[in-house]
């Protein structure tokens, strides 16, 4: 399958889930500053990979997947503290963890594609 659109992307897809996921979890939460914090971290990362794809070159697109992997990681380190705190059951906690590193793992095989891609744009 020919990747045209930012929406074709599966760790785009995957992030969407993720936000999803995350905005479900916390709607409740009245802890404001984290919620906002992790909610944001969360929309940046598939922010970032759209980004990324519409900037023209394979070196531009590698480096905005590489920020969409340090906010995953961001989301990451959230989730631990929103364990901690009581924020997340150790179920929900499980499954964030789970997509991260399955997003973490996709955008890590798409860079490592990009480098040796033609791909112009």
């Amino acid at each position: 399958m020919r990747i045209e659109r930012f929406e074709d992307v599966d760790s785009w897809k995957q992030a969407r889930l993720l936000v999803a996921d995350i905005y479900k979890l916390l709607g409740e939460c009245k802890d404001y500053g984290f919620k906002d914090q992790i909610q944001r971290a969360a929309v940046s990362v598939m922010s970032n990979i759209a980004e990324g794809f519409d900037r023209g070159s394979n070196r531009e697109l590698i480096q905005y997947l590489i920020v969409s992997r340090g906010s995953l990681s961001e989301v990451k380190s959230l989730a631990y503290a929103g364990l901690d705190i009581g924020y997340f059951s150790h179920a929900s906690f499980e499954e964030v963890i789970m997509r991260c590193n399955r997003i973490s793992n996709t955008l890590n095989g798409f860079i490592r594609f990009l480098k040796t891609s033609e791909r112009k744009g």
